[in-house]
C-alpha cells in the first residue's frame, strides 16, 4: 500500500463520514436507535484507525486494525440488540449489522477503496429500504388473509 498524501487522507475521511452518514440518515428517518451521528462516527473512526496503520507504511498493520475494528465494533452492536419476552422476538439485529457494515465501509475508505465504499453504501441503503417496504407489504398481506398466528410483528430494528 502506498502512503496516501494529505489530500487523499482528507478525501478518505470525508467519504467515510458521508457513507456512514447516509446509512445513519436512513436509520434516523425510520426512528431507529442509531442514526446519522453514530454511523458517521463509526465509519470515521474505522477510517482513522486504518489510516494510522496505512499512513506509516505498516502493511501488516492494516490486517490487525481491520480485525480489531470489526471485532470491537461487535460490542457496540451488541449494545443495541434486545430480546423482548418471546425467544423469537429480537430487536436491533439490523441496527447492529448496519453498525458493523458501517465500520467495514470506514475501513474501505481508509485504504482508499472509495468506489467500493460508495457502492456498498448504496447497496446497504437499498437493502434497508427493501426490508422496510417488504415488511409493510407482508403485514398488509397477513392482515388481509387473517393468518396472524404465523406472523411475528416487526416493530423495526
Amino acid at each position: 500500500m502506498d502512503t496516501p498524501s494529505d489530500y487523499d487522507v482528507i478525501w478518505r475521511l470525508v467519504v467515510a463520514v458521508l457513507c456512514g452518514g447516509l446509512i445513519g440518515l436512513e436509520r434516523d428517518l425510520r426512528r431507529m436507535p442509531t442514526g446519522f451521528r453514530t454511523m458517521a462516527i463509526v465509519s470515521l473512526g474505522a477510517c482513522v484507525a486504518t489510516l494510522a496503520a496505512v499512513r506509516h507504511g505498516d502493511t501488516d498493520g492494516f490486517s490487525r486494525v481491520a480485525q480489531g475494528v470489526l471485532t470491537g465494533i461487535g460490542f457496540l452492536g451488541a449494545g443495541v440488540i434486545l430480546q423482548h419476552g418471546k425467544i423469537r422476538h429480537v430487536k436491533g439485529l439490523t441496527t447492529a449489522a448496519a453498525i458493523w457494515l458501517t465500520a467495514a465501509i470506514g475501513l474501505l475508505c481508509g485504504i482508499g477503496e472509495l468506489k467500493i465504499a460508495a457502492i456498498t453504501t448504496v447497496l446497504a441503503i437499498i437493502v434497508l429500504a427493501l426490508d422496510f417496504f417488504g415488511s409493510r407489504l407482508w403485514s398488509k398481506f397477513v392482515k388481509a388473509t387473517g393468518d396472524q398466528d404465523e406472523f411475528i410483528p416487526r416493530d423495526g430494528d
